[in-house]
């Protein structure tokens, strides 16, 4: 559904050029939960920006259903670590928003979505009476409600602390087990990671290249309980010695 082919990207400076990414290739199969990690500063982000044709690479390229991604396509959402809510806005006008630049929709889909991410009761809040959590739950609702295939996480919970954070990762997993999308997700953590994909793509301090492409078999569904088993250790102990 989703690939990358020998991917580059330098960013013009005062001294010739920033490179970020360098020849970096994967694919991500339809429904499959992919994440990306990395140290940082590595080009994590870059990558993601890359696949949702927010920028496009010095060299090689992003294809989307067989098509060449120049530009943001129709089918991929994106959901950035701040959760970039219009504060003059509600919760309910802030997921219609992109049915609204889009000329609307139907059927109207955001009722649903709100009972999806656990927040009926709030459906005329402003973002200022939200936490964190609730705002990022708002955050992907807006990415959904025009139904992509594609879903583009970068470090979605990574401005929560550490409770909230996890709280996050069990929505996203019960939400991804509902509705099945195509999950690509930046991360700083392993465990988060391991936790929630079906493979990790590990990269090398920038320019990113892709140090470790590792397959996750641990059965789903996922419960907390699983970072716990043996199988958790040794899986994140390969991730850990694939970052340097």
């Amino acid at each position: 559904m989703l690939s990358a082919h020998s991917l580059s990207m330098t960013f013009p400076t005062g001294n010739g050029g920033l490179r970020a990414v360098d020849e970096v290739s994967f694919e991500v199969a339809p429904q499959e939960f992919v994440c990306i990690l990395g140290p940082s500063g590595c080009g994590k982000t870059t990558i993601l920006r890359l696949l949702a044709g927010l920028l496009v690479p010095t060299r090689g390229e992003v294809v989307f259903n067989g098509q060449p991604v120049r530009s943001p396509p129709h089918g991929v959402g994106i959901v950035f670590q701040d959760s970039n809510l219009m504060p003059w806005r509600t919760v309910l006008e802030n997921i219609r928003l992109p049915l609204e630049i889009d000329g609307g929709g139907s059927p109207d889909p955001v009722g649903e979505l709100v009972d999806l991410v656990g927040l009926s009761g709030f459906e005329d809040a402003l973002p200022g009476e939200l936490s964190g959590g609730m705002a990022q739950r708002v955050a992907i609702a807006r990415a959904l409600v025009q139904d992509p295939d594609v879903l583009l996480l970068d470090e979605p919970f990574g401005a929560l602390d550490a409770l909230t954070r996890e709280r996050m990762r069990l929505e996203l997993l019960r939400i991804w087990t509902l509705h099945r999308k195509t999950v690509v997700m930046v991360t700083h953590s392993i465990n988060e990671a391991v936790f929630l994909a079906d493979r990790v793509l590990v990269l090398s301090p920038r320019p990113a290249q892709l140090r470790l492409e590792l397959a996750v078999d641990l059965p789903r569904p996922r419960a907390p309980e699983v970072m716990y088993t043996e199988r958790f250790g040794e899986l994140a102990r390969a991730v850990r010695g694939a970052i340097k």
